[in-house]
């Protein structure tokens, strides 16, 4: 007897086949639509960032145009604030900005500051940087005016780990921004093997991997509460002594510190730091000159650690420094180094000594604008710094 197939079974066959060529073909089809917005939504995003870029340097670009040489010298310099005349120096000497120490803050309520920075923004032609290295532990400023001061990063990383820490770092941020301090002068991003190292209270104490982390996670906090943030003190600090009361001769070699010191401060510029405070520290092995005033060591930080932000001095009233050479001849050697600013209170005798160097022909305008472009952008990465401003 002849097997015969089931019309039923054969329809069934047949449907299930057209259904599934259907499928096929669908999904084929679909995968092309999606790779298609995917491929338009990068389109967008690229053209987002193309024009955002483009705005940018136009704002910059029309802003330097307008800038005399004098403004130009003065956003060099990021000042203590003076014991008088603080307004007329911001108009005269067209200063980039306002560091506020503990005495800045003494018997003043927040209200009282949040008053006194405005009143030097309104002063000012080009908005300022006004900031505070408000570490924490043992480097307070604003918060010293309050009831519980801010813990130190190590102190926070003991208790609570990077939760702790990031928590206390959002507070920080919001208090200064609060206040009209846009820039907070942190976090340290040296690490110190002994205990008893002068940085070592500043640090959270773990190793280079670890504080790499730590770094990276406070740079990307601070960028989410639009307040600027500084890695220092390049390149590291390591075991070495107090640079605040002499030079310290630190005889570590390039590669000791690539493979350990270095480490920190590549995750916070590869977070997107806005900038680097470099230390006075000789690194012997390297330069013969405190690093503050080394080509060599902004050579390191340009085209090793690829950083295109703003490069800072360490304090220039420090003991080391002011030992070692005067401060209008530091002012001009920043500056052949490729520094951007210069962190002090001489900023009177430093800026005329300046102008006679380009009026010399020893320093060129085209050098200073190189510096004036990169401290405008972090102006207006800051929203300091608009079309109308």
């Amino acid at each position: 007897m002849r097997n015969s197939i089931n019309p039923l079974v054969f329809y069934l066959f047949f449907f299930l086949v057209i259904v599934g060529l259907i499928f096929s073909d669908y999904q084929q089809h679909r995968q092309v639509e999606v790779q298609t917005e995917k491929e338009v939504q990068v389109e967008k995003t690229e053209t987002t960032i193309e024009t955002s870029e483009g705005e940018e340097n136009k704002v910059i670009e029309d802003r330097l145009a307008t800038m005399t040489l004098e403004e130009k010298v003065g956003q060099l310099f990021w000042a203590r604030v003076p014991s008088n005349h603080q307004i007329e120096d911001l108009q005269s000497y067209h200063l980039a900005g306002y560091i506020l120490f503990g005495r800045d803050f003494e018997g003043r309520s927040l209200e009282d500051i949040k008053t006194l920075t405005k009143d030097y923004q309104a002063a000012a032609k080009i908005p300022l940087l006004i900031g505070s290295d408000e570490e924490g532990g043992t480097v307070t400023r604003i918060s010293s005016i309050l009831e519980t001061p801010f813990q130190s990063p190590r102190a926070l990383y003991q208790q609570g780990g990077m939760e702790a820490v990031l928590s206390d770092t959002k507070q920080k941020a919001e208090l200064l921004e609060s206040v009209g301090i846009n820039a907070g002068l942190f976090p340290v991003a040296d690490f110190a093997r002994d205990q008893s190292a002068f940085i070592y209270d500043r640090t959270i104490g773990q190793d280079a991997p670890t504080t790499a982390s730590y770094v990276q996670q406070i740079v990307e906090e601070l960028k989410k509460s639009n307040v600027g943030s500084t890695l220092k003190h390049f390149p590291g600090y390591g075991d070495n002594g107090d640079s605040h009361t002499a030079i310290i001769q630190d005889n570590r070699s390039l590669d000791e510190l690539r493979q350990a010191d270095f480490l920190p401060f590549q995750a916070g510029i590869d977070a997107g730091a806005d900038s680097v405070l470099v230390s006075h520290n000789i690194l012997s092995k390297i330069d013969t000159v405190p690093s503050s005033i080394s080509p060599k060591i902004t050579d390191l930080l340009r085209k090793k650690l690829h950083f295109k932000g703003v490069i800072m001095t360490d304090d220039f009233d420090m003991a080391g420094i002011a030992d070692f050479v005067s401060q209008e001849e530091a002012a001009f050697q920043v500056i052949v180094a490729g520094n951007d600013l210069i962190l002090g209170s001489s900023y009177q005798t430093q800026i005329p000594y300046l102008l006679k160097k380009i009026s010399s022909g020893e320093l060129t305008e085209e050098r200073i604008d190189e510096s004036v472009r990169r401290i405008l952008t972090w102006k207006y990465d800051l929203g300091l710094l608009g079309a109308t401003q």
